[in-house]
């Protein structure tokens, strides 16, 4: 009798225990509670701790609170000016009414599809009336936040608040790439070419300027070393009309002696005179003197060393 009465309490403090445990349930702070009775929901519990339901009537739907992705697949558009772009793009939202979430889609797998649907709308709705280059660079962000704001609309009917979306690519299709890839190789190489030509040519005025400034100081320093020299022979014919004038017989024999020099050179030196010939006459007598010297106003210039100095007779 004891045994079964112990039987009995056991049983029942058992019922008691799974009954407590089954009636509590803990939220925890990435989370969000959606209590139902029946399946009919009640209640909806968005503070983390311990919470109180009715065993084996009610249940609970936990639903994340975080920040959740939503990734969606690389796409093609039209944009206004008829170019087509690969875009790919990405949003970010948060569940913020459970209940009307529950309602309307009822899990994350079944919310991403329908965002994503809604997602590719808005994309080729809003790049559709946008141009390349609006899309590529210069309203990249405005755009952004235009198809943030038309998705948020559709999507507050799920109970979900769109808080970003990004545009993570926008380019051209692969083909489409390679031509514009092939234009713009041809425009830098003409760009080039017509670079190269300006330089060729700036190249040939710099050289042909730079030829026309040498041959003209070369013609200057010519024509001073013309006139240096022309001023030095002057110099020297008149220090030999001054020495002539000081001592002409030194003077002739001075000369005579030079143009021995110069006509005697070499190993086989062959001239045909007359045995009296002026030329030689110092050989004969050193102290040669002419017959008749010239006058003051008779002194010659000197002659080129080459040539023999014969006095006048």
């Amino acid at each position: 009798m004891r045994n079964s009465l112990g039987l009995v309490l056991a049983i029942v403090v058992a019922i008691v225990l799974i009954g407590l445990f089954s009636s509590l349930f803990s939220v925890y702070q990435t989370q969000q509670a959606l209590v139902l009775r029946l399946g009919e929901p009640i209640r909806v519990i968005e503070e983390p701790g311990l919470h109180a339901k009715i065993p084996l009537i009610d249940s609970v739907i936990f639903i994340d609170k975080r920040i959740l992705d939503l990734e969606n697949p690389s796409q093609e558009v039209i944009a206004a000016d008829q170019k087509r772009l690969v875009v790919d793009a990405f949003a970010r939202y948060r569940i913020v009414n459970p209940l009307r979430f529950y309602q309307s889609v009822g899990t994350i797998d079944a919310a991403n599809s329908r965002l994503a649907t809604v997602l590719n709308s808005s994309l080729r709705r809003v790049l559709g009336e946008s141009t390349f280059i609006e899309v590529v660079r210069d309203q990249r962000e405005a755009l952004m936040a235009r198809i943030r704001d038309q998705v948020n609309r559709e999507a507050a009917g799920f109970g979900i608040d769109i808080i970003d979306v990004r545009i993570r690519r926008a380019d051209l299709p692969e083909a489409n790439s390679q031509a514009v890839f092939q234009r713009m190789q041809t425009e830098r190489q003409r760009e080039a070419a017509e670079i190269r030509a300006q330089g060729a040519e700036a190249a040939q005025t710099i050289r042909s300027r730079s030829d026309r400034d040498s041959t003209i100081i070369v013609a200057e320093a010519n024509a001073t070393a013309d006139q240096l020299r022309g001023e030095g022979e002057a110099q020297r014919n008149e220090i030999f009309a001054q020495a002539y004038n000081q001592d002409r017989g030194f003077f002739d024999f001075y000369r005579s002696m030079q143009a021995y020099e110069a006509s005697l050179k070499g190993s086989d030196t062959r001239m045909l005179l007359a045995p009296d010939s002026e030329f030689f006459r110092f050989f004969g007598n050193p102290a040669a003197r002419p017959a008749t010297p010239p006058g003051p106003a008779a002194a010659p210039v000197a002659p080129a060393p080459a040539a023999p100095l014969v006095p006048a007779n």
